[in-house]
């Protein structure tokens, strides 16, 4: 189920607080340097770094 256009453009990156991207289940940082993965659950995304994919 996709985010809200206003909650994805208020949203950013907890670790480096860049700009995130929706892709399929994750919200996925836009940074080069960065990139981590969140999840989103139930619709809720997840923004916890301990909880995000590192890039692979």
């Amino acid at each position: 189920m996709p985010l809200e256009t206003g909650l994805l453009e208020i949203l950013a990156c907890p670790a480096c607080h860049a700009p995130l991207k929706e892709q399929d289940t994750e919200l996925i940082c836009t940074a080069q340097d960065c990139a981590l993965a969140y999840p989103v659950r139930d619709g809720i995304p997840v923004l916890l770094v301990d909880a995000a994919r590192r890039p692979a």
